[in-house]
């Protein structure tokens, strides 16, 4: 019998836009400079394993700013005691959002018994679920892929939907992949298996009260709306950080908001001060640099803008002259006008 602490009430229009968890990427940095862009998409850390929450410098782990919300935090494991500790930590910490990571198919992470390996085993990511909901109140969601290897079919795909929904989670973030366990690198898994978004607007139709999030080569934002009209919410991952402005349109577009940022250049203003307290705090300059990489992505002057920024900013013991000399280096194309400050067309670019 599952056993549950007063649940906070969830909105699935929250999870209409959301920018997916990405190893090296998506770091308490990222997050609050993709924040500067949409306040409205839903963010995800990188996934963290529950050994590193529990054994590990957790203040590290679970650190983010409050700018960040919604945030999400993922978590790798299979044990369900601990995943269940790591839950409330996570909880205790501020996310909004406990994220069960059953899509990941490196081997490192089936070695650990978690990720897309996982989803041979429903029962048990069901127990994890279960033991999870007893000890928190924000939701516990999932993110999986269509199947992995051969264990693929539909039939699978809704036992192992079912079983994880009895055990409480209402949210299901389906990479409309499956999975190679063996054969091919994790960035293979992303691109060499055929998309099947048919299978995943047919679960969510099969499954009507689960909240279903469809993820995997969605490069635009006319894309992402043709899939609401299938399934609840879509997610982005590396196209949004390849190029981050492309979510300047997201707020309007998916939520029917009015705000958004004015132009890149206020995004970096933002950011630069951003940047101006984490250096004061120790952080080296090329961990929060490195996403501004994209900002420029499509724009005149682009080339100039990565190339200036990695070879200055990337130097150890490089400070905010690095930064500025970046800035210099857009100067022509900043004082003719040539940047397109806000993108008018609604289906604006995720990738360029």
């Amino acid at each position: 019998m599952r056993v549950e602490r007063n649940l906070k009430k969830m909105n699935n229009s929250d999870y209409r836009f959301c920018v997916a968890p990405m190893m090296d990427w998506t770091d308490p940095h990222e997050r609050y400079f993709l924040r500067l862009i949409s306040r409205r998409a839903r963010l995800y850390t990188e996934m963290v394993t529950t050994g590193a929450v529990i054994f590990g410098d957790r203040n590290r782990f679970l650190a983010f700013s409050a700018e960040e919300h919604p945030v999400a935090l993922q978590l790798g494991g299979s044990n369900p005691r601990d995943m269940a500790l790591c839950a409330r930590l996570g909880e205790d910490a501020g996310f909004d959002e406990i994220n069960v990571n059953v899509g990941c198919p490196s081997d490192r992470v089936q070695a650990g018994r978690f990720g897309a390996c996982l989803m041979r085993e429903p029962r048990l990511v069901a127990e994890c679920i279960n033991e999870m909901r007893a000890r928190v109140s924000i939701p516990v969601t999932v993110k999986c892929r269509i199947g992995v290897d051969r264990s693929d079919s539909y039939e699978e795909l809704c036992e192992f939907t079912q079983q994880i929904s009895d055990a409480g989670c209402e949210v299901l973030i389906v990479h409309a992949r499956k999975a190679w366990l063996s054969g091919l690198s994790p960035k293979e898994n992303r691109e060499i298996p055929p998309l099947n978004y048919p299978r995943v607007y047919e679960l969510k139709r099969q499954f009507p009260e689960l909240t279903v999030v469809i993820n995997g080569g969605i490069t635009t934002l006319d894309e992402a709306a043709c899939h609401l009209f299938q399934v609840d919410g879509v997610m982005v991952g590396r196209a949004a950080y390849q190029n981050p402005w492309s979510l300047q349109a997201v707020d309007a577009r998916i939520f029917g908001d009015s705000w958004a940022p004015v132009s890149r250049w206020d995004v970096l203003d933002s950011y630069k001060s951003y940047i101006g307290r984490q250096l004061e705090s120790g952080v080296p300059l090329k961990r929060l640099a490195r996403h501004l990489l994209g900002l420029f992505q499509g724009q005149p002057g682009a080339r100039i803008w990565r190339r200036t920024l990695s070879e200055c900013a990337f130097r150890s013991g490089a400070g905010m002259d690095a930064l500025e000399a970046a800035e210099r280096s857009m100067d022509p194309f900043r004082k003719s006008g040539i940047e397109s400050v806000v993108d008018p067309s609604p289906s604006t670019l995720l990738t360029a």
